[in-house]
């Protein structure tokens, strides 16, 4: 096993991003990156920001279409999504909370999640926000999904006891 230099790592963090064509300072909304529809396990559709130069934190828009929902998953890594347009609720553990256009929700880690359109016409678009480049670079991030499920079911499925 090889061991992490938690001094090493932190010194080839550049305090400055130098521009480049490799690394851009902007990226344009036509240049994200869709995900491979496979590698969603729902229906919603993620779109990475992939050619910034972030080192600690990774971008995304997600859109989920109207009466859908995310799976219901859990990571290692902190995630805050900004509602760009459209309104749903969250369940996060067993809370249930409502957003719309302009909120910022949060989710803790390693929390049982998933995110609900409650239009039955428009889609939610999503501004997601995550830490999980630093956790990757640590060694330490790691997803699971139970498919589009209730928290009871997911926790079932992964053998936990919620008390």
């Amino acid at each position: 096993m090889s061991s992490f230099d938690m001094a090493a790592f932190l010194a080839g963090l550049n305090p400055e991003v130098p521009p480049s064509g490799a690394r851009p300072l902007v990226v344009h909304a036509d240049e994200l990156q869709p995900l491979p529809a496979g590698e969603v396990h729902n229906p919603t559709a993620l779109s990475v920001v992939g050619n910034l130069p972030t080192a600690t934190f990774e971008l995304f828009r997600q859109t989920i279409p109207p009466s859908s929902s995310s799976d219901m998953q859990r990571h290692h890594h902190e995630t805050v999504h900004f509602v760009i347009s459209g309104e749903g609720y969250s369940e996060i553990e067993d809370e249930t909370v409502e957003w719309a256009t302009g909120s910022f929700v949060y989710t803790p880690p390693w929390t049982w999640h998933r995110h609900h359109n409650a239009s039955t016409e428009h889609p939610v678009e999503f501004l997601t926000i995550e830490n999980s480049r630093l956790l990757g670079a640590l060694g330490v991030n790691r997803r699971q999904s139970a498919g589009l499920v209730t928290v009871a079911e997911a926790r079932a499925m992964f053998k936990e006891d919620p008390s």
